[in-house]
């Protein structure tokens, strides 16, 4: 008997029912879905928000080097994924996520996975994770798992090591208290069962019945655990829907394997000339003799062995992977099927030791590509959130296959140069590449400026502003023997450095505002209060059309204008009522139905405008979100209640949101945002 949540082909081959249209199904069922529904786990995809990196690579030599386009490439992005600021920015994210939404779950012994792609990456996250938990003061401790020892930096590094005692004790004392994080490669994804595991940070690629595997480590039920929480930084949302939907529900296997491959593929190997059936015989007779030794099985391959070094390299590939085709389909067809014919088995126990005296020549990567190249710059940026919906459908699997041919992919050469273009065209941001440096060296000197700090939290928009025009010009100064260049451009094109100071003032007040502050200042131009998101408090109902349009008009008037902080959960008069009056099951949820109606109601690209936040003031949860400059107009599209087709168009004026007629919102649009205009005019 087997007993699987989420079963292989071969699985179902072996132990299901086949019907008589030649389907096979499991001869009992209690399905995911409705062991969710009866409360035996949990929905692992109810929680579950994807990120997606953007980065740019720079060439650092002269020369220009030619190397194969899909080795550069894994190794360029290889780079960029074990870059000390990509990890390091990856683990300010989960660590701040932990301490904000998680920490405090499962009545405050909720724990989390950090799910890595190579056991390289482990180490460096532990060292990454630790560093930023002392950093910030936290009480967490972590913990790492991955098998045998990794060199990196000179030094060596394995799990006992980095844990302070064996392997075989992590597991056990992951349910010590004081270790909240686990950090894992190819280990305890599989059968690993810790009820307090809330929250998972995925940075590997996860596909098929390995994503089910890997994700269902949440799904363990506790008296006081509602919910599970998944960041994933390294796959798409439909990709996860896709892996899963087999077995939410029935999964079948759509036919029997077909145990006529194995003579395909029998005769497939024989066309190389490596062997003859009369050595596989021989070898047979020699394999299943009482008396015979290793040294003699070995001897009667010798011959085979060097035929095989005689082949080309791609005749090399295509045979072992036949031949590791054929022990594969042989060794699961012999549990299910009575073979008559002997000669099948014979090559099976040729095959399976011949096969470990013809290892598979790894290939050679031009690991020296890495060190021609630097990063120029790394960004994270969410790209979805909320729960990931199966359909109730019975899934379909597919029975082993084999394949006519393996070989080595055709060396493809580009120039390194065009290597880092095109994927810097993929994975890109669109500042000047050649100035990235210096904005980064120039924020960082307005971070570090006191008195701006203090502006910045307890002032509105517009007086910050004024305190920040001071202070830029400063650091603009500062730039001239560094970047003369920029500096010319700032300074005499009176456009473009006006963008370079709406952008750095914009990441400036991101990172620098502070609720309770704000509250105190009341209303402004730049800055309003809501109370609600989408409950509507004087009627105790649900009113997402009329409360929830209300938010949005004031996110995209401020878009609109100069920018502007939207504080949820505060009412006009600066009372603080939080946001827990929108009945949300955890600000985790707030925060995804706030950007999902941002993206239904202004559009995707406005949503990379605003930069929505949870604090607390007064012992109450609420949201502050703050606004960019848009570059572009943004019109407002809501349930159907706009008055114009293409969506109303909202400015601030003083303390308030008005909308502009058509006549009134052309003009506005043209002086506002010109280049926007241009090209609207240009595609007419």
């Amino acid at each position: 008997m087997a007993s699987r949540s989420s079963p292989k082909p071969k699985t179902l081959e072996l132990f299901g029912t086949k019907r008589p249209d030649g389907k096979f199904e499991p001869f009992h069922l209690y399905s995911m879905r409705q062991a969710i529904e009866e409360g035996f786990i949990l929905d692992v995809l109810q929680n579950y928000t994807t990120y997606k990196a953007y980065w740019r690579l720079l060439k650092t030599i002269e020369d220009d080097p030619r190397y194969d386009k899909n080795k550069a490439a894994y190794l360029l992005r290889s780079f960029v994924e074990l870059h000390p600021h990509a990890i390091n920015e990856k683990v300010r994210i989960m660590v701040e996520h932990f301490a904000a939404q998680v920490q405090d779950r499962i009545a405050g012994k909720a724990k989390a996975m950090i799910v890595t792609r190579s056991r390289l990456h482990a180490v460096r996250y532990r060292l990454a994770v630790d560093r930023y938990l002392r950093e910030r003061g936290c009480p967490f401790k972590a913990l790492v798992a991955f098998s045998g020892s990794v060199p990196d930096g000179g030094q060596s590094y394995t799990e006992a090591g980095m844990n302070g005692f064996s392997e075989r004790q992590t597991a056990k004392m992951f349910e010590r208290p004081e270790y909240r994080f686990l950090i894992v490669a190819n280990k305890f994804q599989t059968g690993f069962d810790q009820p307090l595991l809330h929250t998972m940070y995925v940075d590997k690629k996860l596909g098929g019945v390995n994503a089910v595997q890997t994700l269902s480590r949440l799904n363990r039920t506790h008296p006081e655990k509602n919910e599970t929480t998944v960041l994933d930084f390294a796959n798409e949302a439909d990709a996860i829907r896709e892996a899963f939907e087999p077995y939410y529900e029935t999964t079948l296997l759509s036919e029997a394997t077909d145990p006529n491959l194995l003579y395909e593929i029998q005769s497939r190997l024989l066309d190389f000339g490596v062997y003859t059936e009369a050595e596989v015989d021989g070898f047979a007779r020699i394999y299943f003799d009482r008396k015979a030794t290793q040294d003699q099985l070995y001897a009667a391959l010798g011959p085979i062995q060097e035929r095989f070094r005689q082949l080309s390299a791609d005749e090399k590939v295509d045979f072992r992977g036949q031949l590791t085709d054929y022990v594969r389909l042989y060794a699961f067809l012999a549990q299910v099927l009575t073979f008559a014919d002997t000669d099948l088995e014979k090559l099976y126990v040729f095959a399976r030791h011949l096969r470990r005296l013809i290892p598979a020549e790894r290939e050679e990567l031009p690991r020296e590509v890495q060190q021609n190249i630097d990063m120029e710059s790394y960004r994270i940026q969410q790209t979805s959130g909320g729960k990931i919906t199966l359909e109730r459908k019975t899934g379909q699997l597919e029975p082993t296959r084999t394949k006519q041919h393996y070989g080595t992919s055709p060396e493809e050469l580009e120039p390194l140069s065009q290597i880092i273009a095109e994927l810097n065209e993929r994975f890109g941001l669109n500042l000047g590449s050649e100035h990235r440096l210096t904005l980064g060296q120039m924020m960082d000197k307005l971070d570090a400026d006191a008195a701006l700090d203090a502006s910045a939290r307890a002032n509105t928009r517009e007086n910050v502003r004024l305190t920040f025009e001071q202070k830029v010009e400063d650091v603009i100064q500062q730039i001239v023997e560094s970047n003369f260049d920029l500096y010319k451009r700032i300074t005499d094109d009176r456009a473009f450095g006006e963008v370079i100071k709406n952008f750095l003032f914009d990441q400036y007040l991101r990172a620098h505002r502070q609720a309770d502050e704000l509250i105190n200042r009341g209303e402004s131009k730049t800055l309003e209060f809501k109370v609600t998101l989408r409950w509507n408090l004087r009627e105790e109902r649900k009113d997402d059309q009329t409360i929830t349009h209300a938010v949005l008009k004031t996110i995209a008037a401020f878009l609109n204008t100069e920018g502007g902080d939207l504080l949820i959960g505060v009412a006009d008069d600066g009372s603080v009522v939080g946001i827990e009056p929108d009945r949300f099951a955890s600000n985790d949820e707030f925060m995804r139905h706030l950007a999902q109606v941002v993206r239904n109601g202004l559009g995707d690209r406005a949503g990379t405008c605003i930069d929505p936040k949870t604090q607390v003031v007064k012992g109450k949860t609420v949201c502050l979100v703050t606004c960019q400059r848009s570059p572009e107009p943004v019109f407002l599209k809501w349930k159907g209640i706009e008055e114009h087709p293409d969506g109303d168009f909202y400015v601030r004026s003083g303390p308030g949101t008005v909308k502009l007629n058509p006549e009134s919102s052309q003009e506005y649009i043209r002086t506002r945002f010109p280049l926007a205009s241009k090209r609207a005019g240009e595609a007419k």
